[in-house]
C-alpha cells in the first residue's frame, strides 16, 4: 500500500523515540486545547501500528521534568498492578521512551515531545449520550484512583500548585473585586453576592484534610468524559488518558468535578440558564460506577461527602469564571463578549439545581453505599 509522504519534521521527531518499524505517516489527532497531539503510524513486517506523539505546552506546564516523572511513576505503578489482568480489563497508558531511555525529547526550538502507545478499538467522547457512559467514566476514574492508592513515596509533584484549594480561589475572587482592573464589578453585583453567601463552603474539605479525616490521594484532576476511552463495541471503559494533571489531592475533587461536568443538562457556556439543570439519572450513574471501583478503599467520611463535593467543585468553577471575568478574561479562552460571565451564571444555575435536589442526591448515595 502506498502511503502519503509524511511531514519531515514529524518524522524527524519520531526518529528520536523507540517506535518499532518504519515511519509511514502522521496527522493531528483529537481536539485538545493545550498540547499538540498527533497520531503516527509505523510499519514493521507488513503490519502497521499507531502511536500518540505529543508536543507539551510549556506555557501551561513549565516544569516538564517533574511532569514526566509523575507520568512515568504513575503509569509504571498502574501497569504493575494490572499485569496479568483479564483481557477486557482497563488499560493504562504506556510511555514510549526515547532511544537513550528518556521519557521525552526536546527539539531544536525547545519544544518537549513525548510518545504513548495508542489505545486501539476505543474512542473518547466529548458529549454524554446516555447515563451508561457516565457510569463507565466514573468507574474508570475510580479504578484509576484505586490503582494509585498504594503508590509508594516520594510524593508526586504538584504540576499546578493549589489547583483545588477553594479558599485560595475565593481569596482570588475577593482580590479581583477590589482591584477591578476592567471596571466590571458593578455589572456583577448579584453574582458577587451569590458567591459571598456560600463562602462557608470553601473551607470544609480543606479543614477535614487538616484534621486528618480526609487523606491525601493521587487524583486525576481533569475528570471529564473525554478523558476516558470507551470500547467501540461494548461501551465499557477501556482506560483513562490525559495524565498531565495527575498529582496529590482529595478523591472528592475528582468525583465532584466529574458530577459538575457530566450532569449539566446544557453546555457549560449556555447563556440561557433556564436550560441548566443537574440531571439526577446521570448523577445516579456516576455514584454507582464510582463506588463500584472505590468502595473498598475510601473511608466513611469521603463517601459521606460525595454529594457535597459535587456542589463544592461546581462552586469552585463559579469562582474561577467570575474571577477571570473581573480580571479581563486572562485565563480561559473566550469566543464572545461576556463569555466568562455566561459560564459563571451557568455554573451558578447548576449549583442552585444541585442545592434544590440535595435530598435526592443524599438518597442516591444511601442506595449505593
Amino acid at each position: 500500500m502506498d502511503h502519503p509522504k509524511p511531514p519531515v519534521a514529524l518524522e524527524s521527531v519520531c526518529g528520536q523515540f523507540a517506535f518499532a518499524g518504519r515511519f509511514v505517516g502522521g496527522e493531528p489527532h483529537g481536539n485538545g486545547h493545550i498540547n499538540d497531539t498527533f497520531v503516527v503510524t509505523h510499519e514493521q513486517a507488513g503490519r502497521t501500528r499507531r502511536s500518540i506523539l505529543q508536543r507539551i505546552n510549556t506555557h501551561v506546564f513549565r516544569d516538564v521534568p517533574s511532569l514526566m516523572e509523575n507520568i512515568q511513576r504513575v503509569t509504571a505503578h498502574a501497569a504493575r498492578k494490572t499485569d496479568g489482568a483479564a483481557a477486557d480489563a482497563m488499560k493504562t497508558l504506556t510511555v514510549i521512551p526515547t532511544h537513550d531511555g528518556r521519557s521525552y525529547f526536546v527539539d531544536q526550538a525547545g519544544g518537549p515531545w513525548r510518545g504513548y502507545d495508542f489505545i486501539e478499538g476505543a474512542t473518547s467522547h466529548d458529549l454524554l449520550q446516555d447515563p451508561a457512559q457516565a457510569r463507565e467514566a466514573a468507574r474508570a476514574f475510580g479504578h484509576f484512583q484505586y490503582l494509585l492508592a498504594d503508590l509508594p513515596a516520594p510524593r508526586l509533584h504538584e504540576t499546578i500548585p493549589s489547583f483545588h484549594h477553594t479558599r485560595r480561589r475565593f481569596t482570588a475572587l475577593e482580590q479581583a473585586i477590589q482591584s477591578d482592573p476592567r471596571g466590571r464589578a458593578a455589572r456583577v453585583v448579584r453574582e458577587i453576592a451569590w458567591a459571598r453567601e456560600r463562602e462557608s463552603m470553601v473551607d470544609r474539605l480543606i479543614g477535614l484534610q487538616a484534621e486528618g479525616r480526609l487523606p491525601e490521594r493521587i487524583t486525576h484532576n481533569d475528570t471529564k468524559l473525554n478523558n476516558v476511552m470507551l470500547d467501540n463495541h461494548t461501551g465499557r471503559a477501556a482506560g483513562v488518558i490525559d495524565l498531565d494533571t495527575v498529582m496529590p489531592g482529595l478523591a472528592l475533587y475528582d468525583f465532584g468535578d466529574m458530577v459538575r461536568s457530566a450532569t449539566n443538562s446544557a453546555a457549560e457556556d449556555e447563556p440561557d440558564t433556564a436550560r441548566v439543570e443537574m440531571r439526577i439519572p446521570v448523577y445516579t450513574a456516576i455514584v454507582d460506577g464510582y463506588l463500584e471501583s472505590t468502595r473498598a478503599f475510601l473511608n466513611a467520611t469521603e463517601i459521606d461527602l460525595l454529594p457535597f463535593a459535587a456542589r463544592l467543585l461546581t462552586f469552585e468553577s463559579c469562582l474561577r469564571f467570575l474571577t477571570d471575568y473581573l480580571l479581563g478574561d486572562v485565563y480561559f479562552k473566550t469566543k464572545r463578549p461576556d463569555h466568562n460571565l455566561d459560564r459563571c451564571r451557568n455554573q451558578f444555575a447548576l449549583l442552585r439545581s444541585m442545592e434544590a435536589q440535595s435530598a435526592d442526591m443524599d438518597d442516591v448515595l444511601r442506595h449505593f453505599r
